[in-house]
């Protein structure tokens, strides 16, 4: 039969897969069993999209602890660079924010996903909607069609699974792709949740809920002693734990702990040294020497804060700032320099942002996205064994990915 690509999951690396091979001139058949196309996307940095970093390929290998090396010759193919220049040209304006972040000017992602659509319906891509696979089919090692839920079977001679990974199962992104690629003789390593909130075992959380920190500096510490992870920014309590974009990063470094023996330590006054700090809280408490200590931390923290502080300070609420002691006053300094929490465990996969762990890269060509064991058969997106850090990053291996297996599936 005539070269004919079936592309499974409509989401960017699949749109992306399914575009690339349609324009290189081959008949393209894009399968969603969503009733939309890009149902996760429109969710991505909270409804923002993130859309790239603007790292340079060294900078985004660096931020993929989940095998990054892996994608050196797809990233040459087509870098985040070429990424913005593409959706440029296509009409989305994007922006840069810090670290690196690359936006879509109107914060919209669903500007990003009409782009893509866009896109696909202008290189001519056959979109099926509401069209779940059931099995991918194969004629002596080669792909030969799928076969979908309804029965109905497609010839082709090109796959590229793009199905996603287990996390927010809700977009459809429930794991099938994973059990296909078993089905034909691949190897899909432990999948964990990545980029996730963590839960603690310190129950005044709960009181701390909803409280974001902007400017603090975080670290986890193994046994406390080795540094595992250090990062700058903002973080957020939960009813059982933090979040934010420091500690859903720092959370990719604690898998291979099992989240034992982790501590995580808040620097809350990263901009003031001990020394400067307490001179600050002395100069505070000069200002509010007749007022209760409970009553004297409203210019230092948050209000949500205080209660909390005051319970850990060791100092009584009630006692009047004029008579705090040299050591209560460095023991406060000490804890809001260092105020530590153990980490219990993390949300499940279905919260997490992406899915560390996927189909074994060993068995893919990193050059193609072919599978070596099945010709024909190739992979892209998160359905891989790859996974980054958050900051554009995962979205970048998306697109990325989908664009060379497109192109390899269309022979070029």
């Amino acid at each position: 039969m005539n070269k004919k690509v079936v592309v499974i999951g409509g989401g960017p690396a699949g749109i992306m897969a399914a575009s690339k091979a349609s324009e290189a001139g081959v008949e393209t058949l894009l399968l969603e069993k969503n009733s939309t196309l890009g149902k996760k996307l429109l969710i991505t940095g909270k409804g923002r999209c993130n859309i790239t970093n603007n790292a340079d390929i060294q900078g985004l290998i660096d931020n993929i602890p989940g095998n990054g090396s892996f994608l050196y010759s797809t990233f040459y193919n087509f870098s985040n660079y070429d990424l913005i220049n593409f959706l440029n040209e296509n009409g989305l304006k994007t922006k840069v924010e810090r670290g690196g972040r690359v936006f879509p000017e109107s914060d919209r992602a669903k500007d990003v996903l009409d782009v893509l659509v866009r896109y696909a319906k202008k290189c001519n891509v056959k979109i099926k909607t509401n069209a779940k696979v059931r099995e991918i089919l194969t004629d002596g090692g080669r792909i030969s069609g799928v076969r979908l839920e309804n029965g109905e079977t497609v010839a082709c001679t090109d796959v590229i699974i793009a199905t996603g990974g287990k996390s927010f199962p809700g977009t459809g992104s429930n794991g099938d792709g994973y059990q296909f690629a078993k089905q034909l003789g691949h190897t899909v390593t432990r999948l964990r949740p990545s980029l996730v909130p963590l839960t603690v075992r310190q129950s005044f959380v709960k009181e701390l809920q909803g409280l974001s920190l902007k400017n603090v500096a975080i670290k986890f510490t193994y046994k406390n002693s080795k540094t595992l992870y250090e990062d700058f920014g903002e973080m957020l309590f939960t009813h059982d734990g933090v979040s934010g974009p420091v500690i859903l990063s720092g959370s990719r470094h604690l898998l291979e702990y099992e989240y034992r023996d982790i501590e995580l330590h808040i620097d809350i006054k990263p901009a003031l040294d001990y020394d400067k700090l307490d001179k600050r809280i002395q100069r505070d408490f000069g200002n509010n020497s007749r007022k209760q200590f409970k009553n004297s931390l409203d210019e230092l923290l948050p209000r949500k804060l205080i209660p909390v502080i005051v319970n850990l300070s060791q100092i009584g609420p009630e006692k009047p700032v004029n008579q705090i002691t040299k050591q209560e006053r460095l023991y406060l300094v000490n804890l809001l320099k260092d105020f530590r929490m153990d980490i219990t465990g993390s949300y499940p996969i279905s919260e997490a942002i992406v899915t560390a762990g996927g189909v074994d890269v060993s068995e893919i060509d990193p050059s193609t996205m072919e599978s070596k064991i099945i010709k024909g058969l190739y992979f892209a997106g998160e359905v891989l064994d790859v996974d980054g850090y958050t900051g554009g990053f995962n979205l970048t291996i998306a697109f990325s990915t989908g664009y060379t297996a497109g192109m390899s599936a269309a022979g070029k």
